[in-house]
């Protein structure tokens, strides 16, 4: 735990990286995710639309209860379940594109357009909108560019705000027509909240599964003995999925806290008031948790991990996540045993965002 220079307002930033402190910090109803009561009042020069800025994501109870009620329904284990066929064909689909004999970029040719394929289909989003979907999701993390983010913010958000009334007026078997008329007793989502959510599930339910399978890959690949374990017994993937989501979780720092009191975590008395921030990625590497945690070792017990954060604000999507990440990397080891980096290591290209860690290309040689 330690402060840093902060922007919030003139605060100084608390950031949490020990795993213990990190997870009581997830889970203390004292840490507020409320951002618009965070800076209600404050002048700023960002727009961005409420749909983004407003999720279930930036709530607490009993808001964040009464939402989280209404769509958990949608991921539960044996509904992703259900999904896995689709996934496992469009996987297959997306690599039978692959050209042969010369360098493949994982992150275009299936860590980007996987996740998108499936949660659009999921959603109800038309093919032909797709690639502006896309575009606009990664916009939203533009480091430095606020303009950009805030453009695509309203953008997204105007489109997911079509496509809820066109399934209104033309209502199917998608998930958005499921959230449409999902209710508790005499609740259900307003409008607004339709649309906010819609936002939510589309950016987050493929941004971070393309960066976890980019992580996912790059890590085996720098680490041939596990590679060639899991290449001569593909069932084991399920049970390293835990490892490589410890190692290099997609979400290096959860999104925005503040304290609504006093609070205390590692011994570090933090001010009402204060913005906290959890790095899920130092955590996940605290050797107080995870001995030799710079080390991949598929036999390590990491079901523990922050990956998906932890708490009431756990990934709501991370069964589907993880399905995503299992079928995409059991095709490419079987159908490519000889897969391998193109580039060396330090000549990969990161990503330059605040919150998540992936890869702007993956080559490798198939």
């Amino acid at each position: 735990m330690r402060p840093v220079p902060a922007g919030s307002g003139g605060r100084v930033n608390y950031l949490v990286t020990g795993y213990a402190e990190a997870r009581k910090a997830l889970a203390d109803p004292r840490l507020s995710k409320d951002t618009a009561a965070f800076f209600a009042g404050q002048e700023s020069r960002r727009r961005l639309h409420p749909a983004v800025s407003r999720t279930m994501l930036a709530s607490d109870p009993p808001r964040h209860t009464r939402l989280r009620k209404l769509v958990t329904g949608a991921f539960t284990t044996g509904a992703v379940d259900e999904l896995r066929p689709y996934i496992a064909r469009v996987t297959e689909e997306l690599l039978d594109r692959w050209p042969v004999g010369e360098p493949v970029d994982f992150v275009a040719r299936l860590a980007e357009p996987l996740p998108v394929i499936v949660i659009c289909q999921l959603l109800g989003v038309p093919q032909a909108d797709r690639s502006a979907v896309r575009r606009w999701s990664a916009e939203l993390f533009a480091a430095g560019q606020p303009d950009v983010v805030d453009a695509a913010s309203h953008a997204m958000a105007g489109y997911m705000a079509d496509l809820v009334a066109a399934r209104r007026r033309d209502p199917g078997s998608s998930l958005l027509d499921r959230l449409a008329s999902a209710r508790d007793g005499e609740d259900r989502l307003s409008e607004e909240e339709l649309v906010s959510l819609a936002v939510l599930l589309l950016v987050a339910g493929h941004e971070t599964t393309t960066n976890a399978l980019g992580n996912a890959l790059v890590a085996l690949l720098r680490h041939p003995t596990v590679l060639d374990r899991l290449r001569e017994d593909p069932d084991r993937i399920p049970a390293a999925l835990d490892e490589l989501l410890r190692l290099d979780p997609a979400v290096s720092v959860a999104t925005f806290r503040f304290t609504t009191e006093a609070v205390t975590l590692g011994g570090t008395e933090i001010p009402a008031g204060a913005p906290v921030l959890v790095a899920l990625g130092e955590a996940n590497r605290d050797p107080a948790r995870f001995p030799a945690p710079d080390h991949l070792d598929v036999d390590r017990d990491a079901a523990a991990h922050l990956a998906f954060g932890h708490g009431i604000h756990r990934c709501v999507g991370a069964p589907l996540a993880r399905a995503e990440l299992e079928i995409a990397l059991r095709a490419v080891l079987t159908r490519f045993p000889g897969i391998a980096l193109a580039v060396p290591p330090d000549r990969l290209e990161w990503r330059r965002t605040r919150l998540v860690r992936g890869l702007a290309r993956l080559p490798v040689l198939t």
